[in-house]
């Protein structure tokens, strides 16, 4: 049984985008004053040596603050810094197995870009979904075209669990994304990449 779902606002951490004179430590800690409840440690690239400390300085202003820890991919990562979870992608290990080495308390958010995905993803026992790009964005250029609006809809009406609009989103979006049903929205550089995080986020919180 998927676990209530208290956040509508999912942060997915890049450090590539962070705003010149800040450190995505440093961003974080200001989103997160900014009233953000939830995010993902999404650096694909370190590898586990220097992934590690990161999550650990995450975990402790997560900690600070309330707010939920996701760690992307890396379940060992997550279990050693304690996160709340772990989210899930198309090459990541099957929802379930997941589940088997989390337990039943951890959260698992898995990535979607089609109702067959979203699918699998309830079947496989996942707590919610992002679904997108809804607009278009760099960071999913390689999931082809947006889904668009009426795709975001139409997958809010096919699965219980709560989905999280992704891609491109900006904080003129919110009220469109509000009318499909979804849960929330996930999102990196509107926050992440701006110069004040602890405005941007509270914008989108507003």
């Amino acid at each position: 049984m998927p676990k209530s779902i208290d956040f509508s606002l999912y942060l997915i951490t890049d450090r590539h985008q962070v705003a010149a004179g800040q450190s995505l430590v440093s961003a974080v800690d200001a989103a997160l004053r900014g009233g953000v409840r939830a995010m993902q440690l999404r650096e694909k690239d370190l590898p586990a040596r220097e992934l590690l400390p990161l999550a650990e300085e995450l975990r402790v202003l997560t900690r600070r603050h309330h707010a939920r820890l996701l760690i992307n991919d890396r379940i060992d990562v997550a279990l050693a810094v304690e996160a709340d979870g772990v989210h899930l992608g198309e090459h990541s290990l099957p929802v379930a197995t997941a589940r088997k080495l989390l337990g039943p308390q951890r959260t698992i958010g898995v990535s979607t870009h089609s109702l067959a995905d979203i699918a699998a993803a309830t079947e496989g026992g996942a707590d919610f979904v992002t679904f997108g790009p809804v607009f278009a964005t760099p960071s999913k250029a390689a999931y082809g075209a947006p889904v668009g609006l009426a795709a975001l809809r139409q997958a809010c009406r096919q699965t219980a669990l709560p989905v999280f609009a992704l891609g491109g989103i900006k904080s003129g979006h919110r009220q469109v994304i509000a009318g499909t049903g979804a849960a929330g929205i996930a999102l990196i550089s509107a926050i992440i990449a701006a110069a004040d995080p602890t405005t941007a986020a509270r914008s989108f919180l507003a």
